[in-house]
């Protein structure tokens, strides 16, 4: 008998044993394109969107571990660190995590569903303020704390908190003001004559005019009428002294024609036309700030025309032979910022030219609408970087802002009533985001001071000076404070694995616990390649960072990956947001490929000269990174010339066009996902900056975009496209795909995906694209 037990036991065990030997090698099994594109799922769901509770005992977040169709909102418990689903009903109960606070951060005033609440942080306490059909939005506190402050509509309203009243303070009305019945002049003269004639009808018009003034007087103070002219308003502001209301008046530009994208796969089954947006250089809207002086019930426009530089003509027309000489006509500006200090003594506005070359931070007498400039900033390309557009006050007289002025975004603080300005941070690395604490002593940011491809959170006085540094785990760390300043909930990445949350004392050195786990068994049985950080040297001897994938055992061909966005870093040591991109990457360092991956000139992370690196010519310095790159996998990695890739989407499908079209030979294939072909076609905000306006620079839209250039097509290319791309309309790889044609080009082939935007969301689609593109790496760069 107990033989057969150890038998039976033996047999079990070798069953077991191979079993568990068939599940590794099933977990462990080579990637493909089939695995790694899949429903994101597959790989886990990280946590998003996470905030504190009120009084700081919960952390609230989304999170899907349990992979359902979406997400749901979890909350984790400081006091029994447990993390739990929040029930409906709980959801339902829970204050929105925005809304304004008082001046001693007690109480709250929020918008949830429309309408208006009030919550005391301490207890928790809510009670409903408004309940109404219309929307109510933008709630604050009076500057005393006894009101609510909100619009409803077009209109300011105030609301007392203890007793109820309800104020409108302003009276703005749709179109312009009807004239009157008596307005032209020969109506005017005609009534004149009459009541001239009859004494009966001027004792009439008399005694109306006296019982008209007689129930005016009688009658509560009205806010003025305000006419909008058919503009949008917004920003509107009271002022903590509650004589003045600020507000922007927005109207869009006339005749800006909007394009459309056919869907052809829809419900209906007929062709469905989506609305789409205008191209560079259409009509632009305009901005005006206007002040309303309660008191005397007067409106003023804010003039701009004593801005420092308003009437500067930008440089780049002189290539065009413009008379310089001339004095320009003030240019236009778009009105971003206004901030009243917390006394109401002084009112602050940001603004930017239209053109894109200016940014003035200045203060403005509420009584007279003129300005007084306390910061301006003008650069020749576009004034941009990090929270370039970011102010807050740090005192009555003191305000705290970004600026390039140095190349890289720093912080700084101007006194509004003596123009004193000081330096808070410098160096060469950015402050990419910054707020003040709650007694406004201490100015708490996010940087790369350590490493461009490392973000951290820090703590400085709001003089300047020392910089504590908060957060210690290498990758990024976006950290937010609780309540009472004392922990950091941190919201953190490195390159091998997605976000987590983590707890952590706001302390240097303090050490950080995990709240969440979300990577599935699956995800971890691979083991994902930590890429290195490498520099490469550029031609024009910038060092540009680089992501470099190297095999154990390599085939001698490489692939460079060209990230999108423009504007946005990739060779940093947190998790990618083409994390598709990086599982690919492995999969083709699997099969032998070096990869390299760059943060060519334009991308985010590294000051304004590298952002500013394209101006006037995108496929310039941008594309000659990438070109140095290739040199570098032959010079340095061993790669042969004859069998290098590229391929990238979006920005990146327009850099490999720009490769493939003007750097023959470097590149033996090319894929180029949704790519833009010609920068005329594509939207106004973005080209506007870069390349300037097609009426005035065409040069630069010709040089910069591809379509000009496919006569110099010898290489292999792909193009994939979908088709309901509302951002880069396939139009424009339709465009290309004609001139091709007519260049008689035959080694082309182009993919369109039928219900895809410009970023796919079926995994099928995602399958057969990369299908494409490893089909391509695989048939033109194998020896």
């Amino acid at each position: 008998m107990r033989n057969f037990y150890l038998r039976r036991t033996h047999l079990f065990l070798v069953i077991f044993c191979a079993l568990n030997v068939t599940l590794k090698a099933q977990t462990l099994a080579p990637l493909s394109v089939e695995k790694i594109m899949r429903d994101p799922k597959w790989m886990g769901v990280a946590p998003s969107n996470p905030y504190w509770s009120e009084d700081g005992t919960k952390i609230f977040f989304s999170w899907n571990p349990e992979k359902n169709t979406g997400d749901s909102l979890y909350v984790y418990e400081l006091s029994t660190k447990q993390t739990r689903k929040v029930t409906p009903l709980e959801r339902s109960l829970l204050p929105s995590a925005s809304g304004d606070y008082n001046r001693a951060f007690t109480q709250k005033l929020f918008v949830k569903n429309g309408d208006i609440y009030w919550i005391d942080v301490k207890t928790g306490q809510t009670r409903q303020l408004t309940n109404t059909v219309e929307a109510e939005s933008n709630v604050t506190f009076s500057a005393d704390g006894s009101k609510a402050i909100f619009r409803r509509g077009q209109n300011l309203f105030s609301q007392h908190l203890l007793t109820g009243e309800l104020t409108q303070l302003t009276n703005f009305l749709p179109g312009t003001k009807k004239a009157d019945a008596a307005a032209n002049e020969q109506d005017k003269w005609l009534k004149k004559d009459q009541l001239a004639l009859f004494e009966v009808l001027k004792e009439r018009d008399d005694k109306k005019k006296e019982a008209d003034k007689i129930t005016k007087s009688n009658q509560p103070k009205r806010p003025k009428e305000i006419y909008t002219n058919d503009a949008i308003l917004d920003n509107i502001l009271l002022s903590p002294t509650a004589e003045f209301i600020t507000y922007r008046s927005t109207k869009g530009g006339s005749g800006a024609k909007s394009t459309v994208v056919p869907s052809y796969v829809t419900e209906s089954g007929y062709t469905e036309n989506l609305p789409a947006r205008t191209k560079v250089g259409a009509s632009q809207n305009n901005s005006q700030l206007f002040i309303y002086n309660i008191k005397k019930d007067t409106v003023l426009e804010a003039s701009t025309k004593d801005l420092t530089g308003i009437n500067v003509k930008p440089d780049y027309l002189k290539e065009y032979k413009a008379d310089t000489a001339k004095k320009a006509a003030a240019r236009k500006v778009q009105f971003i910022n206004v901030r009243w200090s917390e006394d109401g003594k002084y009112v602050v506005a940001m603004m930017r030219s239209q053109d894109n070359k200016d940014r003035w931070i200045a203060s403005l007498n509420p009584e007279t609408a003129k300005f007084k400039v306390l910061d301006h900033l003008r650069d020749e390309a576009w004034v941009g970087g990090p929270g370039s557009f970011w102010l807050e006050w740090i005192d009555n007289e003191t305000i705290i802002f970004h600026s390039e002025a140095t190349g890289y975004s720093h912080l700084y603080s101007v006194n509004v009533r003596t123009g004193e300005r000081k330096t808070l941070t410098s160096g060469k690395f950015e402050v990419q985001q910054a707020q003040l604490s709650k007694d406004k002593k201490t100015i708490y940011f996010q940087s790369n001071e350590v490493h461009p491809g490392e973000q951290h959170f820090y703590k400085m006085a709001v003089t300047g000076g020392e910089r504590t540094k908060l957060t210690g785990m290498v990758g990024a760390n976006d950290a937010t404070l609780s309540p009472d300043e004392s922990k950091l909930l941190i919201r953190y990445s490195s390159a091998t694995k997605p976000w987590e949350l983590y707890l952590q004392e706001a302390q240097p050195n303090a050490a950080a616990t995990q709240l969440t786990k979300s990577l599935s068994p699956e995800f971890s049985s691979y083991q994902w390649r930590e890429p290195q950080i490498v520099t490469v040297k550029a031609s024009d001897g910038v060092d540009i960072y680089a992501r470099l994938y190297v095999p154990k055992k390599k085939n001698g061909a490489a692939v460079v990956f060209v990230h999108g966005a423009g504007y946005l870093q990739n060779a940093h040591k947190w998790w990618s947001q083409y994390f598709r991109e990086y599982m690919f990457h492995n999969l083709l360092v699997d099969l032998g490929y070096t990869v390299l991956d760059m943060d060519y000139r334009a991308s985010a992370g590294y000051g304004r000269d590298v952002r500013t690196g394209i101006y006037r010519f995108m496929g310039g310095k941008d594309l000659d990174d990438n070109v140095d790159g290739a040199k570098f996998l032959v010079e340095k990695h061993g790669i042969d010339a004859k069998r290098i890739g590229i391929y990238g989407g979006s920005y990146g499908g327009f850099i490999t066009l720009m490769a493939m079209f003007t750097k023959p030979g470097v590149f033996k294939a090319g894929a180029a996902l949704r790519p833009v072909t010609d920068w005329a076609a594509y939207n106004h905000p973005y080209t506007a900056n870069i390349l300037n306006e097609p009426a005035t620079d065409s040069l630069a839209y010709r040089r910069s975009s591809p379509i000009y250039h496919a006569a110099g097509l010898k290489d292999h290319l792909l193009i994939c496209h979908g088709m309901v791309d509302v951002n880069v309309h396939i139009q424009d790889s339709y465009r290309l795909v004609q001139r091709l044609i007519e260049l008689k080009k035959d080694n082309w082939e182009m993919a369109s995906y039928p219900m895809e935007d410009h970023g796919f969301v079926e995994p099928t689609s995602w399958m057969d694209e990369y299908k494409r593109i490893l089909k391509l790496f695989q048939e033109k760069l194998k020896k």
